[in-house]
């Protein structure tokens, strides 16, 4: 694997580190492009109960895209590079967990980046914001869709348009992340470690039903859920989990 991004094994957690620090781990398409091949390479790997996704060095999760490669794109190349499937979907897509471990800024495409994850923890000195239209753009990568969803619609429309960023405890209360911490990956990986103690199938189910309630109506939503309850209820998993249960009452 290319050294732009380094891995790490902690028993059941996956470490991925985004290895740009000159770069304040811009997303080239280099990087973009080991990520979702080390995400791909993961998904049947049963060692991984868990992936935490970081930046190296102390001031950057990721600042955003390489812009020195999209000004070089033509418009149709660009709009190509940014459709799925890519490094968002990879990460929304994959079936175990992945936590934001976020060590630094996530600004741009690195805020994409972090919202396609299913937890964020955040750093206290952390800027998140969504820069782009100081460029004369809008965010690509899910930016317009997964940040609304995630903080409403006014405060969503507050960063996009302005491109301002906001800071740790504001994303904390906004709910665009989900934890501050002194050490980020640290409490990534007491998260993950608390998660990676679960079913496996049961945490792949979750995310599915989890995922559904963020992409289907609600009324949809719901009948997959009953659907991935089922899959989960015949699992092996479950059934010496109900039955430790019962012998202890």
């Amino acid at each position: 694997m290319t050294d732009l991004l380094l891995h790490e094994r902690d028993g059941p957690l996956l470490v991925l580190t985004l290895n740009r620090p000159d770069k304040r781990n811009a997303l080239s398409a280099a990087l973009r492009s080991a990520l979702r091949d080390a995400l791909a390479k993961d998904r049947d790997d049963p060692d991984t109960r868990v992936v935490i996704l970081r930046g190296a060095g102390e001031k950057a999760f990721a600042a955003g895209a390489d812009v020195e490669e999209m000004a070089a794109r033509a418009v149709w190349a660009q709009r190509a590079f940014i459709t799925p499937p890519h490094i968002y979907s990879a990460v929304a897509s994959h079936p175990k967990p992945v936590i934001a471990a976020l060590n630094g800024h996530a600004l741009g495409a690195g805020l994409e980046l972090a919202m396609a994850c299913d937890v964020r923890v955040c750093a206290p000195g952390a800027k998140l914001g969504q820069p782009e239209i100081n460029l004369g753009i809008i965010p690509g990568g899910g930016g317009t869709q997964r940040l609304p969803r995630l903080v409403g619609a006014g405060r969503a429309a507050r960063m996009v348009l302005t491109g301002e960023p906001i800071d740790a405890p504001t994303a904390l209360a906004w709910g665009l992340v989900d934890d501050v911490a002194e050490d980020a990956l640290a409490r990534a990986k007491e998260i993950g470690s608390a998660m990676a103690s679960k079913s496996p199938v049961a945490l792949r189910l979750a995310k599915q039903a989890l995922r559904a309630a963020e992409e289907l109506p609600l009324s949809e939503s719901l009948e997959r859920e009953v659907d991935l309850f089922a899959l989960a209820f015949q699992s092996e998993e479950a059934k010496r989990g109900i039955a430790s249960f019962l012998s202890k009452k």
